[in-house]
């Protein structure tokens, strides 16, 4: 067997081998003998099985590992030659030739490492920006709806008839075809006008009921309503209303603001002054979103110089061209099925993405490093949980869709990737 190892860039190399069938065949004689030391034959002892029989029952087999053996003592001479342990090998070498005439195979294989990236100066490419101004408007504004989403609800002190919004003390009784079903009624239930808590119909046409009012509102329970006795069925509902009640804001004191803060020395100057806050960090966050991690992101693109890992740009290509699949009609896919001209030029049309995707992963990663941003575990499962509550939705069932896709490790690295760039930014806390 020969080897020559030819280094392309700082990132890949190229190990050319060449493997006889005489290598091969030794190989495999190999191979046959330990086998033969420890295979159970019938008609031999133990360990006393011939060679020539070991090779004619595991024939196919044996060429194959034989193959496969050759195949890493070559790779791990490339890496000798290189100067290189395995472990600093990024991904599965890519076999870019592999030629069998003869019984002879010709090899090229492209070995890929992890990237030297070069951060000298990236300080000086960090984008500038303006500091979100919060005017006082915005925070009583701000300070309006915190003390009306706590106030509490209150009978109107005059008479009027009930509006959106408002919460109705009802009495209802509710009938099919006359007769009056199992569920269907209540006394001096609280429902707020607008909340959509009742099925779709019945509550707009309370809006205009005074207090001491009856009257009959006729509704369809949806198609598709757990009780089938009552799917898809028209239903008359007899409803009273005792009460109307409207929310009343809370008071704006010291006290209040005590309450909201869980501290026992706040004032309603300190709690304007956290509100404020708040305020100019959702501002410089949707600056961030929406302007700041991007500019970020290609400026280090064009700042930061450095060879890339080719097998690890390969797969990111395949990965884009896979998710343009899946938003492909069955008709263009079929456009390109054995169209090998046509495959080609998809991904010269990602690659320019796909590399850029790959580089700034390489580059975030270093950075992070260097600036010492980590993320762990347990972050990352709060963020998730957070998100899974604000959804309304199982915090437990989105955790363990993300575990069985493997897709924690993605939303790791993008929560590092925040967290550096804001620090970068003088935006961290």
């Amino acid at each position: 067997m020969t080897i020559s190892v030819v280094k392309t860039n700082t990132a890949n190399a190229t190990a050319n081998a060449t493997i006889l069938k005489a290598d091969i065949d030794s190989k495999v004689k190999k191979i046959a003998l330990q086998l033969s030391k420890t295979a159970k034959v019938d008609g031999f002892r133990k360990g006393k099985t011939p060679v020539s029989v070991i090779e004619k029952m595991y024939g196919e087999k044996l060429v194959e590992d034989a193959k496969g053996e050759l195949f890493r003592e070559a790779m791990a001479q490339s890496y000798k030659e290189l100067g290189l342990k395995e472990s600093d090998v990024l991904g599965e070498p890519d076999v870019t030739k592999f030629d069998e005439v003869d019984g002879n195979i010709e090899m090229e294989v492209v070995i890929s490492t992890r990237p030297e990236v070069v951060l000298d100066g990236y300080e000086s490419v960090i984008p500038t920006y303006d500091m979100p101004t919060v005017e006082a408007s915005e925070v009583d504004a701000k300070v309006e709806e915190i003390l009306t989403k706590q106030g509490t609800f209150e009978a109107i002190a005059e008479p009027r008839a009930l509006e959106n919004g408002d919460l109705a003390v009802i009495d209802f009784v509710g009938k099919l075809d006359g007769v009056e079903f199992e569920g269907g009624s209540a006394e001096f239930f609280d429902l707020q006008i607008g909340s959509n808590q009742f099925i779709s119909g019945f509550e707009p046409q309370l809006v205009g009921m005074n207090a001491g009012e009856t009257k009959d509102i006729v509704v369809t329970f949806p198609a598709d309503y757990q009780a089938a006795n009552l799917a898809g069925k028209e239903t008359t509902f007899t409803v009273t209303l005792h009460t109307i009640k409207t929310k009343v804001a809370k008071e704006l004191n010291d006290k209040t603001a005590q309450e909201l803060m869980f501290k026992e020395d706040a004032t309603v100057e300190s709690l304007k002054e956290l509100l404020a806050d708040q305020i100019k960090n959702e501002k410089l966050a949707q600056v961030y979103q929406d302007e700041l991690k991007q500019k970020t992101l290609e400026a280090l693109l064009a700042h930061c110089n450095f060879d890339l890992p080719q097998n690890i740009v390969e797969q990111e290509i395949d990965v884009q061209i896979n998710n343009r699949a899946k938003e492909m009609t069955p008709e263009v896919l079929e456009s390109y099925r054995g169209n090998t001209e046509k495959l080609l030029e998809l991904r010269a049309e990602v690659s320019e993405d796909a590399t850029n995707s790959v580089k700034a992963t390489f580059i975030v990663d270093a950075l992070a490093k260097k600036e010492q941003i980590n993320v762990t575990k347990e972050e990352v499962e709060q963020i998730l949980y957070y998100e899974a509550m604000m959804n309304k939705q199982n915090p437990q069932t989105v955790m363990k869709y993300y575990q069985d896709n493997n897709l924690l490790p993605a939303i790791q690295m993008s929560i590092v990737e925040d967290k550096l760039l804001y620090k970068l930014l003088g935006m961290s806390n």
